[in-house]
């Protein structure tokens, strides 16, 4: 029976975990059409992936092989922890082309958009900050409670989520705490419905590692007796692939270096002075980015 098949790889980095994804998504994926193809784009490269990750924090983090650099991954950075909320549009005005989301604002304000009973006109938004904070939910859980399996954040509206051309690919975050004598290990899970395994699954990995760190571990480390350390991240897509326009790019900078390349040669290690230096020196590189586009949006 032809079917779509479930993948899983580990791996000890964030790195060596999506290269060994890639490789297994290319040779054990099935080749299927998607909504999103051009009449004469290949079929995309698609199956279920399970990616484990041992330990998020460690180098060799990055790869250089995803289409992106290390300002991109600041500046995801940076929009994961709520430097774009303000660039989610009013749904209400139709001549608002911002966006639809940001995976910050439905993780720290999630339910602004009121069910309004008018099946044409799916939600009323509801002022700023009047939704569930759920990222100070989750912290404030598992302060209290370590072991709690209830430490959870999701996305998905579903009175706005079914109309919407792009609705989130994120699903759901969940996290548990285990004490290794005084530190405390944060296990995370991550559940994509729908994860573009060449064009965004690295630096949803990098960003949403840097978010648990930033936004739930720092915030723990205030509350709890003790440090914490970020634990494996499960990581799961219910379709991990890789789009049909994306195969040549993908097999130049990735698939055809493998035999001619060693691993080290194809990494980078985050933690490294230069790419240390690289990353601060982004940081306002960005920010004035974000500020350059509101004033231009503004027009001032």
């Amino acid at each position: 029976m032809k079917d779509i098949p479930v993948l899983h790889v580990e791996g000890d980095t964030i790195a060596q975990a999506y290269e060994r994804a890639l490789i297994s998504l290319y040779e054990n994926g099935i080749r299927m059409k998607t909504q999103y193809d051009k009449e004469d784009d290949p079929p995309s490269i698609d199956a279920s992936m399970n990616i484990t990750v041992k330990d998020p924090w460690a180098d060799p983090m990055i790869h250089k092989a995803f289409p992106g650099g290390i300002e991109d991954l600041r500046e995801y950075v940076i929009e994961l922890t709520g430097g774009k909320d303000h660039w989610v549009k009013n749904m209400d005005d139709k001549n608002d082309t911002r966006w639809e989301y940001t995976y910050h604002e439905r993780l720290a304000d999630w339910g602004t958009w009121k069910e309004s009973g008018d099946r044409n006109n799916p939600g009323r938004r509801g002022a700023p900050g009047t939704g569930v904070n759920q990222i100070e939910k989750v912290v404030e859980k598992l302060s209290k409670q370590p072991y709690t399996r209830q430490a959870q954040m999701i996305t998905w509206m579903p009175f706005l989520d079914f109309e919407v051309y792009d609705p989130p690919c994120l699903q759901s975050i969940w996290y548990r705490l285990l004490k290794d004598e005084e530190t405390w290990v944060l296990s995370t899970n991550v559940r994509f419905r729908s994860n573009d395994a060449w064009g965004a699954n690295f630096m949803n990995m990098f960003g949403l590692t840097h978010f648990t760190r930033l936004l739930i571990a720092d915030r723990l480390e205030k509350r709890l007796d003790g440090s914490v350390i970020l634990g494996r991240l499960n990581w799961q897509a219910d379709s991990f692939h890789i789009y049909g326009k994306d195969q040549e790019e993908f097999a130049g900078r990735f698939w055809n270096r493998l035999k001619n390349t060693d691993f080290e040669d194809r990494v980078f290690y985050f933690f490294d002075d230069v790419i240390q230096e690289i990353w601060a020196e982004a940081e306002e590189k960005v920010k004035e980015k974000i500020r350059k586009y509101d004033a231009e949006r503004s027009g001032s």
